[in-house]
């Protein structure tokens, strides 16, 4: 059984930031893969799809705390549905890699992302593997990246992120079906 998890924010107020990546390459999974519209789980206090990947069951995870708590929501879940930690995908942006590329880590450090340091804190572990979704604008790391993550993209910004969320999709199904991607 797998669980892929994507990170974000509840809320119409924080639909088409940066911070929401992880929702956007969940949904775009979920449609390409047919599965059934998310209904809301109090037990997670999550959006959930349960479906099948390569005859697999496969659940999709979209918490409803803040991004800083992610990891009740994840922690929850996988007591819930009894999944080791190495059956567990999370998905979500990165400040670090320039916007446009992914990579698929397993086992790595937080490199300061909120939510994967709340997930690492639930579990007690960072042995788990990870799409992570670059936003890094063409000049750089902005200073202010707090304020940065909460901002939405651009209409020109969103045509990038529409092809790496259907890339982060593909490599969902890469990372659950042979460990770790590749990266692109």
């Amino acid at each position: 059984m797998n669980l892929i998890v994507g990170l974000g924010n509840p809320g119409r107020e924080y639909a088409n930031t940066w911070h929401n990546l992880g929702f956007l390459a969940i949904d775009k999974f979920k449609e390409i893969n047919n599965f059934p519209e998310f209904k809301l789980s109090k037990k997670f206090n999550s959006l959930v799809s349960e479906g099948l990947v390569a005859g697999e069951k496969t659940i999709l995870l979209k918490p409803q705390t803040l991004m800083n708590n992610s990891g009740k929501a994840v922690k929850a879940a996988i007591a819930f549905y009894k999944i080791k930690r190495g059956d567990v995908l999370i998905v979500h942006d990165d400040i670090d890699i320039r916007l446009g590329k992914i990579k698929t880590v397993e086992n790595r450090g937080t490199a300061g992302h909120r939510g994967v340091e709340s997930i690492v804190n639930e579990l007690g572990t960072k042995n788990f593997k990870r799409i992570r979704i670059g936003i890094q604008p063409e000049k750089g790391k902005p200073k202010d990246v707090e304020n940065f993550v909460l901002q939405k993209f651009s209409k020109k910004e969103g045509k990038v992120i529409e092809e790496v969320i259907r890339k982060s999709a593909e490599e969902i199904k890469t990372a659950i079906g042979k460990g770790t991607g590749r990266g692109i």
